[in-house]
């Protein structure tokens, strides 16, 4: 059984005067922070306030690129060429990197956002032209990846620094997927059925599916999200309960 986990959340999509997600209140509870870095949201005063209140806080930062696409959020696939994946990846990364250093901090992980991670959980040379891309501009960088996907094989293959990640509030495809959001059921709003059925999983070392299949996976991370209403409340429970069964939280 797993003894320690990071928490780890999706920040810093906020756009100009445009608010989304409650950081401040997520960064109490996190020990990692994926921030966004420009392409699918997120600006240049959103990261920097983003990246200065995560490390005043002592929570370690990550880049979390995505497609450029503001107004579909990232969640809409785009086809790229490997040379366009490669340096999509390398800028948002570029980028990340100056504002950490800019807060007084190092950029520590990367996780890939929406229909970017989406595309590379299912295609391994994708992922790997982003993984790889990514280890190019740091080395030894953490590598956030969707736990029993092609983002796993990709990193494993290429021997990189891997953190097999789940998610507290999406169900699972039989496959290790995440369930279309359009499908009843995607996302998991019930914060008193998150918490334990995360550490289920931790405690098993497994993903446990929609229909109950168990896949085991090493899980290093998991997900909370900040942009639903009830998202304070799903990770304070699954904090909670982790906690209750003795499973300690640590960032990367």
């Amino acid at each position: 059984m797993a003894k320690t986990v990071d928490l780890n959340a999706d920040m810093g999509e906020s756009f100009g005067p445009w608010v989304m997600g409650n950081d401040a209140a997520v960064l109490d509870i996190v020990t990692s922070a994926n921030i966004a870095c420009g392409f699918h949201a997120g600006d240049a005063d959103v990261m920097a306030r983003t990246f200065r209140m995560a490390l005043e806080k002592g929570v370690g930062v990550g880049a979390h690129p995505g497609f450029a696409d503001v107004q579909g959020f990232g969640r809409r696939r785009i086809s790229l060429s490997s040379e366009e994946l490669a340096n999509l990846v390398t800028y948002q990364l570029g980028a990340a990197q100056a504002m950490a250093r800019a807060a007084g901090g190092e950029l520590r992980h990367l996780k890939l956002h929406g229909a970017l991670a989406n595309m590379a959980s299912e295609d391994i040379e994708m992922a790997r032209t982003c993984y790889a891309a990514a280890e190019k501009v740091q080395p030894g960088i953490v590598i956030m990846t969707l736990a029993g996907t092609a983002q796993e094989a990709a990193a494993e293959a290429l021997g990189l620094n891997r953190a097999g990640e789940i998610f507290a509030d999406r169900a699972y495809n039989d496959d290790a997927t995440l369930v279309d959001r359009k499908l009843p059921g995607a996302v998991i709003h019930d914060a008193a059925l998150a918490g334990p059925r995360i550490t289920e999983m931790v405690k098993e070392g497994a993903i446990i599916t929609a229909n109950g299949k168990r896949i085991p996976t090493r899980i290093d991370t998991i997900c909370l999200h900040g942009d639903t209403p009830e998202a304070i409340d799903i990770a304070a429970s699954v904090r909670d309960s982790l906690t209750a069964a003795g499973i300690s939280l640590k960032k990367l």
